[in-house]
């Protein structure tokens, strides 16, 4: 979050790409949702993807800072965005999410600093929603959509090895 910190002290509210993660956390047929402080309205658990992680490891950190729940990302539901968002504080995004769903590993529900209230509501009681990525993998899931989780390269260190063993920058310029 640092990153994003830095950047909007350069370009202050200016809409921005950013990247995020989360996840339909599941238990007995029912979805966690989470009230949030910064708007008070529903929404599912995740955020920002930070500097050098995996959608799958963003969103498992965000699940456990938020619910303090440790889970298992069951299956992929697809990439959904939020073309306007904009915060409380006037910064804009065109919100980029990886969805999965997750099922409790351990641990029970348990907010901080950025919930009100984290509920669990089954499909007939859902709240209204805040955000068109979140809506969207929403109706994925309704839908049926399951993908197997990613097969994400990992942060290595300042270069990745490409397909052919070369460094990535140099392979797509290729040499």
């Amino acid at each position: 979050m640092d990153y994003i910190h830095e950047l909007r002290k350069q370009i202050g509210p200016r809409k921005i790409i950013l990247n995020c993660a989360g996840a339909l956390i599941i238990r007995d047929g029912k979805i966690l949702f989470q009230r949030r402080t910064d708007n008070g309205l529903w929404g599912l658990i995740g955020g920002l993807v930070e500097m050098n992680e995996t959608y799958e490891e963003a969103a498992l950190r965000e699940i456990r800072e938020e619910t303090g729940m440790e889970v298992k990302l069951d299956s992929f539901l697809g990439i959904f965005h939020n073309h306007d968002m904009v915060w409380s504080n006037g910064d804009a995004a065109h919100v980029i999410s990886a969805m999965f769903t997750a099922s409790i590993v351990s641990g029970e529900p348990r907010i901080d600093e950025e919930s009100y209230e984290l509920r669990f509501f089954g499909e007939d009681e859902l709240p209204e929603l805040f955000a068109e990525d979140h809506i969207a993998a929403l109706d994925a899931y309704f839908r049926g959509v399951r993908y197997p989780l990613l097969r994400e390269n990992r942060y290595q260190g300042e270069t990745v090895s490409g397909v052919y063993g070369t460094d990535h920058h140099d392979h797509a310029r290729g040499g």
